[in-house]
């Protein structure tokens, strides 16, 4: 039960993690809520990989165990900025951010060395970077409302889909 759930678990959170982000940033959760799901964010990648660890030394599961590793720390740099009162914005976007691109660059290793689905790798790690561009001009702007709350929910969306797509494409092909 516990292999598959490793194994098809991140078709459930990827969508689910993009969602809670941009249920934050329209203000349907709390900080507090936040800060919870990053604890329990670093807690489930910490469990993953230590249970993967063996099965991620080489090739494209190498890349994606130093995703996750990558992603961890980004993780507790969020969780950082969460613990003060107020809450560090340029952490929280750095946060978000890191969680679009490093994965991106984890589809776009994987799109160059596998065959089936590259494109779809490729793609994925294409709305991830278009998506933190779209996302960074949203926050520059204003991400409160309006344009700027648009172009944030946008980007995210953007992130959403596109990691989405990766995360489907890899547990149908392994």
């Amino acid at each position: 039960m516990l292999r598959g759930l490793r194994e098809n678990g991140p078709i459930v959170l990827v969508p689910l993690a993009w969602t809670f982000a941009l249920a934050a940033h329209v203000g349907a959760i709390t900080l507090r809520t936040v800060l919870i799901a990053h604890l329990v964010m670093a807690t489930v990648i910490v469990v993953f990989t230590a249970l993967s660890w063996r099965e991620m030394t080489t090739g494209v599961l190498r890349a994606w165990k130093l995703v996750l590793l990558a992603g961890l720390a980004v993780t507790l740099l969020g969780t950082a900025g969460l613990l003060v009162t107020p809450p560090l914005r340029p952490l929280l976007t750095a946060t978000v951010v890191g969680w679009m691109l490093v994965p991106a660059a984890g589809l776009i290793y994987t799109g160059r060395h596998v065959d089936a689905l590259a494109s779809v790798y490729t793609v994925g790690a294409a709305f991830g970077v278009v998506g933190a561009v779209v996302y960074t001009a949203g926050v520059a702007i204003g991400a409160t409302s309006g344009v700027g709350l648009g172009l944030v929910a946008a980007g995210l969306g953007l992130t959403g889909v596109g990691q989405t797509a990766g995360i489907v494409a890899a547990v149908t092909q392994y």
